[in-house]
């Protein structure tokens, strides 16, 4: 059970670096939100596609990304709010 949270937290740290990394522009959240951001978007990800390896990645990574531009919609709209 611990290996598979430890997992888990590896996992979205990965995903959510490289969603960060794929998004143009700066991004100012810590490391917290990007691994919970990684771990939604491998969760929404297995959702669209649960056979994993490469192309289960590539999901993940979109399903972050996605997730990243609606965090910066919802953060600027309550900044200016």
């Amino acid at each position: 059970m611990f290996g598979g949270i430890i997992s888990t937290i590896i996992i979205g740290a990965v995903i959510g670096i490289l969603a960060r990394f794929f998004k143009p522009g700066a991004d100012p959240m810590g490391w917290i939100l990007t691994i919970l951001l990684g771990i939604a978007g491998a969760y929404i990800g297995s959702l669209f596609y649960a056979g994993g390896g490469f192309i289960g990645i590539i999901i993940s990574v979109v399903c972050a990304v996605v997730l990243l531009f609606l965090y910066e919609m919802i953060r600027s709209k309550t900044a200016k709010g």
